[in-house]
């Protein structure tokens, strides 16, 4: 499909090239926010829904560009970690389809009355929610993400520039494609969904400078090195996590069983998102009873454990971690475990190494359990639940754009409300200051 302005622009990577299209691009997804953000909310569900018949009835074809992006990578030595979140199979295709309707169900949040209050001078002033403008979404890897950008932005009245990483090229393509059909469908600008075309990187640096001004938001989905560059250069505000240094801290009034179950799935389930667990601290008051346990499924499981001393001597599979390994994202089926003196202390090392991402305390105490989850200062606390529920879909916000652990706007998983601002509708009759 057609995707303006036109892409004759770029004529092999020369870094003029590369420019003059990015530029182009941000002027056309500039001028495509100002249509969506005064699109109606059923132009804009129209839009999804198509988006999702497209990529149903296109799945085989986006089940063989991801087989060729599969194929290039492991070529050249990716991790089996990397290769698990580049997969795609018949029901992650199916999940994004049947995102991109969940997300058309959801309430519109563009022109929400957030707060309505009267001056005694008889002003009404109301505050409505704004779409941002334009979302520039940086990542590595994962094809899906592709589609939730996309639909979340297109849902809150933002344009979006998709840059995806070089590994997931033909995957997203194949779905960037399926979105545009829908956009057409509804009538609404192809510049709306961009997907910027080249692998060169000198399109991130383009994007990190903002694009002449039209760039109001990035959102970088990926690696340390990705998102560290994304930090350090961006000239545009960023919502952003550097790393999932996530934590479970199995409380001495822990009930076993639950710890386990819980400790498991944290880990294992997917251990290469950034809500899966790292660290594993256990109550040296519990530790009798919880320690070897745990740690012994984890190691059945496949799962390589890292261990201070105490952990080391309940199973000599355990090998020694390293201090490096307290502040470690794994994004792979390893962790470590440390014995802690208590909850002062699984408090101290979280805010001592942790990312401020994701965090969860096991027990059965309510009142350790309220301390943690007021303590703990990271964007998502948990009691009693596996860290992997850190995700945007889990929390009913209809998929996410990425989890923000900063403390500006929006913080935790980024969905349809985070993507939004406000302004101020004030209305009168006749006053004027004296």
């Amino acid at each position: 499909m057609k995707q303006e302005p036109d892409l004759k622009l770029v004529r092999g990577d020369a870094p003029e090239s590369i420019h003059a299209l990015m530029t182009a691009l941000g002027a056309a997804a500039r001028s495509a926010s100002r249509v969506l953000a005064l699109a109606a909310t059923d132009t804009k569900n129209q839009a999804l829904k198509v988006a999702a018949k497209n990529i149903r009835v296109r799945a085989d074809e986006i089940l063989v560009a991801n087989a060729r992006d599969m194929d290039e990578a492991r070529s050249s030595g990716t991790s089996a970690a990397y290769l698990d979140r580049l997969k795609l199979d018949a029901p992650h295709v199916e999940g994004m389809a049947r995102g991109l309707e969940e997300i058309a169900a959801l309430p519109d949040p563009v022109g929400r009355i957030l707060a309505r209050f009267s001056r005694p001078n008889g002003l009404i002033i109301d505050r409505v929610a704004t779409p941002l403008g334009v979302i520039g979404v940086i990542f590595e890897s994962r094809p899906a993400v592709a589609a939730d950008a996309g639909a979340l932005c297109l849902k809150s009245g933002n344009a979006v520039i998709l840059r995806g990483g070089s590994e997931s090229f033909h995957s997203v393509a194949r779905i960037h494609e399926c979105l545009v059909a829908g956009l057409v469908a509804a009538g609404l600008p192809e510049a709306a969904i961009t997907l910027v075309p080249v692998r060169d990187r000198a399109a991130v640096g383009d994007m990190l400078a903002g694009l002449s001004g039209n760039l109001d938001v990035i959102v970088p989905r990926g690696g340390r090195s990705l998102v560290a560059r994304v930090e350090t250069e961006a000239r545009v505000p960023v919502f952003a996590h550097l790393e999932g240094i996530v934590h479970v801290y199995v409380d001495r009034a822990a009930d076993l069983s639950k710890a386990m179950t819980i400790v498991r799935n944290s880990k294992l389930r997917r251990p290469g998102i950034c809500g899966a667990a790292e660290t594993l601290l256990v109550d040296r008051a519990g530790a009798p009873a919880h320690l070897a346990p745990l740690v012994k499924m984890l190691l059945d499981a496949g799962c390589a454990v890292r261990g201070d001393e105490a952990t080391r001597h309940v199973d000599p599979r355990v090998t020694p971690a390293t201090e490096e390994d307290w502040t470690r994202e794994y994004l792979d089926a390893i962790i470590s475990v440390r014995i802690v003196d208590g909850l002062d202390a699984a408090i101290t090392h979280i805010e001592t190494y942790g990312s401020h991402h994701t965090d969860c305390i096991v027990t059965e105490n309510s009142e350790a359990a309220e301390r943690f989850l007021r303590e703990i200062d990271s964007a998502i606390v948990l009691h009693n639940a596996s860290t992997q529920f850190a995700d945007g879909g889990e929390f009913g916000f209809g998929g996410e754009i990425g989890i923000a652990t900063g403390r500006m706007h929006a913080r935790g998983p980024v969905g349809l409300d985070q993507l939004t601002s406000f302004k101020y509708r004030v209305r009168g009759t006749g006053q004027i200051r004296p």
